[in-house]
């Protein structure tokens, strides 16, 4: 294969939410990611063949795996793929540890029948992929979604394969691996131009939060440094927190013990937004998105589309989040030892965000953070560990 021949691409999403009847449903970031980078790389010189557990709409080929045994026990139920997960998770999760094995042969076994030049292993559940990829006779690469130490079997795991080839999707990302990895690029990722732009006469009368309303999010430091704010500010802000709680799930008590006896005339839930066009005139309104994460979250979607939107960040020096907050673009606010200086920090931060220019963080986006920059980025390391493969 040349270096300017096109790459036959196996882009495989294991994740059992990547089938049009469960996606529909949840927030589930990395599937959209994934479905992005599948219909942009054609540009780029590659063909792709998107692998998913169940039938997705996709502007590629799309091969799915078996889900009659799901079926089966949706029929026997009478339950939908959600309700099977709440109302049963262990049937639930083994069926599609079932799944995602079946797909994940397939997908190597194609590619062990030269009808791939490489396989590209994305999102996460890729448990069975990482054993079996040394039977897989073309370069085989992974992307991860979490930081690798989020869950007790991921710090098992992830060090016994470290010499496989990573993609990381952020410098801290790499540091939550405890050994030394093969890392093939390092590739932020990225949103269509047009996705998510500046609103015309944006409101800018309120504060928002857009993403899951649990504990490492660190939503009860928004709530908290918003009221401080507004105890000396002559205009009041309003905080509007959007995003999905858990309280009907399991154990969690933080949305009832940490948000909800908050809310008041400024600090208000406005429920779940899913969609670009909602999220973008959510964003777009807003005076600024406050990230106020405690935990090392390798990436963080929702702050490229508030960038895109021109609406500036304001941040906890956490995760990822110093890799996107340049200072041009928002304001990084560094944790504090104690909750009450994280919080003391966070509504300085809200008196000094207007000093941001909206222009700047649009520009900033179109810079850095493009979804044609990220498949291209891709279609480059695909390149490269193919001809790294050829020259063996």
């Amino acid at each position: 294969m040349t270096q300017s021949s096109r790459i036959r691409l196996a882009l495989v999403v294991p994740h059992i939410f990547l089938h049009k009847d469960i996606l529909s449903d949840v927030i589930f970031s990395p599937g959209q990611l994934a479905l992005e980078l599948a219909s942009g790389l054609n540009d780029y010189g590659v063909d792709v063949t998107l692998f998913t557990p169940g039938p997705i709409d996709a502007s590629v080929r799309n091969v799915t795996s078996d889900m009659s045994y799901f079926e089966a026990e949706l029929a026997l139920r009478g339950d939908s793929y959600i309700d099977l997960l709440k109302k049963h998770p262990f049937t639930f999760v083994t069926l599609a540890r079932q799944v995602q094995s079946e797909l994940i042969s397939s997908a190597y076994t194609a590619a062990n029948n030269d009808e791939y030049d490489i396989v590209h292993i994305y999102t996460n559940e890729e448990d069975t992929a990482l054993p079996f990829a040394k039977l897989c006779n073309k370069p085989v690469v992974f992307t991860h979604h979490d930081p690798f130490n989020f869950l007790v079997k991921y710090k098992n795991i992830f060090p016994k394969y470290s010499h496989l080839n990573w993609v990381s999707m952020s410098m801290a990302q790499r540091n939550t691996m405890p050994v030394n990895t093969n890392w093939v690029a390092n590739i932020y990722h990225g949103l269509n131009h047009d996705d998510f732009r500046p609103q015309k006469s944006p409101k800018l009368d309120y504060i928002a939060y857009l993403g899951r309303i649990i504990e490492p999010k660190g939503v009860d430091l928004a709530t908290r440094a918003v009221k401080q704010y507004n105890q000396t500010a002559d205009v009041k802000l309003d905080l509007l927190i959007a995003g999905k709680h858990y309280s009907d799930q399991g154990s969690d008590k933080y949305w009832s013990t940490k948000i909800e006896p908050e809310l008041d005339e400024h600090i208000k839930y406005v429920g779940f937004i899913k969609g670009k066009s909602k999220k973008a005139n959510f964003l777009g309104n807003a005076k600024a998105l406050i990230i106020p994460s405690t935990f090392d979250e390798p990436f963080g979607m929702v702050m490229i589309e508030a960038l895109a939107c021109g609406t500036p960040i304001i941040g906890l020096d956490s995760g990822a989040i110093p890799e996107v907050i340049n200072g041009k673009n928002g304001i990084l606010v560094s944790k504090s030892d104690s909750i009450d200086g994280t919080v003391a920090g966070l509504s300085t931060a809200l008196k000094q965000i207007e000093d941001v220019d909206r222009d700047q963080c649009r520009s900033d986006f179109e810079n850095r953070f493009t979804l044609e920059r990220m498949c291209s980025e891709h279609a480059e390391t695909y390149r490269k560990l193919t001809k790294s493969q050829a020259a063996l």
